[in-house]
């Protein structure tokens, strides 16, 4: 899996000790303590180590959270300075120079130099096992210049890199904390992990040495519910203060007529999609693709799944990217003219199996399909699998699939198109010529060719792509602070507020 990964992927915890092991926090609306947050979750990390575990929920909780780039993205998704003070790019675009923030310690109290900067990136290449770790393949040396100044050397330029690095990939390690970084997770940010509960919570308290600002919230309590209806309940409940992310939209409503919440809804970077296995015989041909997308009614499948929330979509780009455009008509829902393409295709009698994880917004999308499918001759096995240890092992790394369907949430990842190797099984080299020239090119020419990507993508229903999940978090009205659009991997708490009074 050399590509990257798409981050939907959500794995059980453990039941091992970490740092504080056995540190307990009161939660919920009703807690004595006004400084403990506590935060509802659908899907718990398999481990706290990211760099050799796929998927979303490590980050989710660590990233912004326990560790820190050199650069984050904000709100709007614009690329920020944070354990890097500023930074400079020589003309020819292939050397940055990072001004590095002074006074800062890892939470084992380790200083924070230039020399972990050199170690965390140089270790992407040796140690790191997932797929995200080819956005380092473009660096070519690292140079520490002064305890507070480090340079990145590129081979060529790359307009990727330093957004890459806002992500899990440009997290900084300290170079006496990562022995167990499954268990004991070492950062530099404003908490650190005190204990995690296998199938209930982590609990994460103030880093004591935090070079920044200190959070409102001394301690945050992640807690993890197996279904949509006993998260919402925690929360009406008090026994939780947010619901991160909403995955029974038909809640909502609910909770915007209760006086004691907010609710803040806003877009993702979660493009659901119905993936093609390209590499399969039948759906070699894009005849065949194109009938299957063609056939499925989106908005419909939006109604079922989403209460019409979200944004139908036509490639694998949410509206928050630079060279977004619409496709979402591309492909109107059209049975007859679907039928007529399988015809022409050769194909008389075509029977798919739709292994899916066993998420509620996956399950009930897969309904939708399955049953549209049907309408034009094509039969579907619908095979949940458990998520992710299943899913991950059989569709995402076997390939072992016809159809799939499932959330992909990390940014600007219509990059795992130029990648055969990936679980689409698409091989197209138009699309892996127009991704390497929009990486080398200048900010006009990206957004020409990236937007020939999206279009190339869609023209050959590579894949198909649902509708863009939106964001939608609950909170009781003293919780502020929540950034609108979900862009980043991170649920970030650094920004999490009470309101006075």
């Amino acid at each position: 899996m050399r590509a990257r990964w798409l981050a939907a992927a959500i794995a059980m915890i453990l039941t091992v000790p970490a740092c504080s092991a056995g540190s307990t926090a009161s939660v919920g609306g009703g807690a004595a303590d006004e400084s403990t947050l506590a935060v509802g979750f659908t899907a718990e990390p398999q481990n706290f180590d990211f760099t050799t575990t796929d998927g979303a929920a490590i980050p989710q909780a660590l990233l912004y959270n326990v560790y820190e780039g050199l650069v984050k993205l904000d709100g709007r998704g614009e690329i920020v300075p944070l354990l890097a003070e500023s930074w400079t790019v020589s003309p020819d675009r292939t050397s940055y120079d990072f001004r590095l923030r002074t006074g800062v310690r890892f939470s084992n109290g380790a200083p924070f130099t230039a020399e972990d900067v050199k170690f965390s990136i140089e270790r992407v290449k040796t140690d790191w096992t997932i797929s995200l770790k080819s956005a380092m393949d473009v660096v070519e040396r690292v140079e520490v210049v002064d305890p507070a100044r480090v340079r990145v050397v590129l081979s060529r330029p790359s307009n990727s890199w330093l957004f890459s690095m806002t992500g899990r990939v440009g997290a900084m390690f300290s170079r006496s904390g990562v022995a167990d970084l499954a268990n004991e997770p070492i950062g530099t940010g404003p908490y650190e992990v005190a204990s995690r509960r296998r199938g209930d919570s982590i609990v994460l308290t103030e880093n004591p040495g935090y070079w920044g600002r200190r959070p409102d919230y001394r301690t945050v309590v992640l807690k993890y519910y197996d279904d949509a209806t006993a998260l919402n309940n925690a929360l009406l409940s008090n026994g939780i203060d947010v619901i991160s992310q909403i995955t029974a939209p038909d809640s909502v409503p609910q909770f915007e007529a209760d006086t004691r919440f907010h609710v803040v809804q806003g877009t993702t970077n979660g493009e659901v999609v119905l993936a093609y296995n390209n590499d399969r015989p039948a759906l070699r041909d894009a005849r065949v693709r194109r009938a299957l997308t063609l056939a499925i009614d989106r908005r419909a499948l939006l109604e079922a799944t989403w209460a019409g929330r979200g944004t139908l979509i036509g490639s694998m780009v949410p509206p928050t990217d630079p060279w977004y455009e619409d496709l979402s008509g591309y492909y109107p829902h059209d049975p007859e003219r679907a039928r007529a393409l399988l015809a022409e295709a050769g194909v008389r009698e075509l029977n798919l199996r739709l292994r899916v994880p066993n998420l509620p917004y996956a399950v009930s999308a897969a309904q939708v399909v399955a049953s549209d499918l049907s309408r034009i001759g094509v039969r579907v096995t619908i095979q949940p699998l458990d998520f992710p240890a299943v899913w991950l092992q059989q569709v995402f790394t076997d390939h072992d699939y016809d159809l799939s369907i499932v959330s992909h949430v990390e940014a600007r990842d219509i990059t795992t198109f130029g990648d055969p190797d990936y679980y689409w099984g698409y091989d197209s080299a138009r699309v892996r010529r127009l991704l390497e020239r929009a990486d080398v090119g200048t900010r006009e020419q990206q957004l020409a060719d990236m937007r020939a990507v999206a279009r190339t993508l869609t023209a050959d229903a590579a894949a198909n792509w649902l509708f863009l999940a939106p964001n939608i978090v609950v909170a009781r009205t003293e919780v502020t602070g929540f950034v609108r659009n979900q862009v980043s991997e991170s649920f970030d708490l650094t920004g999490l507020r009470r309101a006075e009074g």
